[in-house]
């Protein structure tokens, strides 16, 4: 990969990588048994590949969008910044439009386990894509 390419490539990676990892982890095993009791989830085999295109796409459209939001310069405070940014506004995709849509079995367990996910997971994505752009974002 040559240096616009490569950026762009491990600024998308600074965001999948860490999410697919604490998606899983957070979901799948270490609040399972509270995911399965709050009834949010349904699927009784979740369909792992469909989740991790949709942070694949994610990724694609946060790399594309940092470049504008950080210029020429970035660091860690204003990608951390940019990242719990775009993390709000998916939290109230994903956490805030489900919850008004499906029966959730503890509306006040559903929004903190959710919040705390979410400012986790974009704080964590927000450092990484900082330190990959750490002083310059170049265009793609």
């Amino acid at each position: 990969m040559k240096g616009k390419t490569s950026k762009f490539v491990l600024t998308a990676l600074a965001y999948i990588i860490p999410t697919m990892i604490l998606g899983y982890v957070w979901h799948l095993i270490i609040f399972n048994k509270l995911y399965d009791s709050l009834g949010i989830y349904n699927r009784k085999e979740p369909i792992i590949p469909l989740g991790f295109f949709s942070m694949i796409v994610q990724g694609i459209i946060i790399a594309w969008l940092y470049r504008f939001y950080a210029k020429e310069n970035s660091g860690i405070a204003k990608a951390i910044i940019f990242s719990l940014i775009l993390g709000i506004f998916l939290f109230s995709v994903s956490t805030l439009a489900n919850a008004a849509k499906i029966n959730v079995t503890s509306m006040s367990e559903w929004l903190f386990i959710q919040t705390a996910f979410h400012l986790l997971q974009f704080l964590v994505a927000g450092l990484f894509i900082g330190i990959v752009n750490e002083g310059n974002v170049p265009p793609i």
